[in-house]
């Protein structure tokens, strides 16, 4: 069915649910206090679901009290708004809204997936309880940027992993680590590049032998210039190049 649902004047929500046009959808208990009480939508208001998979439907409020909204999905679609380049950010975690920053506009930005990574001159260590709900906050911030930038797929914000560990796991066709200070630079050929990997530090930067690591593990320096950026801006620079060069900027 080729319907612009983007056109739809309507809140979007994000609900992991199965679409059935004629179908309800009961929205979670988060979602639905923001539409009840926060714009405080009444029955027959529309709203704009999507899946976090790449579908987005069109509904129509049918239920909606303090504790109870229903939408009723009156058309399906496939969602717009994805990237053709797949880019897996390993973000180094920063304190406080530093990492939110990131996440957030790294979702806007069209990155495909998201690593906190533990780094040696990183201050941020998390351990059991504390890490599942930083962890479930960060994937709720990627879901808010979802919701305001139009994207229907749910970039994923993997478990905070050590260095090494994800160094091991890539093998994205273009790899690169900001490093400042050299002269690394994006190529300007015409080949495309469907995947890659992008490693950022901490404020504090990444020792040299974090830098060695990542090189052996096929990663090309990069540098963003003269001027030594945030650890929470990098990640915006450095993606909008990337999509500049071989995404849909």
């Amino acid at each position: 069915m080729s319907v612009n649902l983007l056109r739809v004047k309507a809140p979007r929500i994000h609900v992991a649910a199965d679409f059935i046009v004629g179908g309800d959808v009961v929205l979670p208990e988060g979602p639905a206090r923001h539409v009840a009480r926060v714009l405080r939508l009444a029955e027959g208001a529309p709203l704009l679901l999507f899946d976090g998979a790449g579908l987005e439907a069109r509904g129509v409020i049918t239920d909606a009290s303090r504790k109870r909204v229903v939408a009723r999905i009156e058309a399906v679609a496939p969602g717009t708004g994805e990237s053709p380049i797949a880019v897996h950010l390993g973000q180094a975690i920063s304190k406080g809204d530093r990492m939110d920053y990131a996440i957030q506009k790294a979702v806007e930005l069209g990155v495909s997936a998201i690593t906190p990574l533990y780094t040696e001159h990183g201050d941020v260590r998390l351990k059991g309880e504390r890490e599942a709900k930083k962890l479930a906050h960060w994937q709720g911030v990627a879901a808010s940027a979802c919701e305001q930038c139009g994207r229907a797929t749910l970039p994923p914000v993997h478990p905070p992993a050590g260095l090494t560990e994800w160094l091991a796991d890539r093998g994205e066709r273009l790899r690169l680590v900001l490093h400042p200070g050299t002269a690394g630079a994006l190529g300007q050929g015409e080949e495309a590049i469907r995947s890659a990997a992008l490693l950022i530090g901490p404020e504090g930067g990444l020792s040299e032998a974090e830098v060695e690591a990542s090189l052996a593990s096929g990663f090309a320096a990069l540098s963003l210039g003269p001027r030594i950026l945030r650890t929470e801006t990098a990640p915006v620079v450095a993606l909008s190049l990337l999509q500049s060069r071989f995404g849909d900027l």
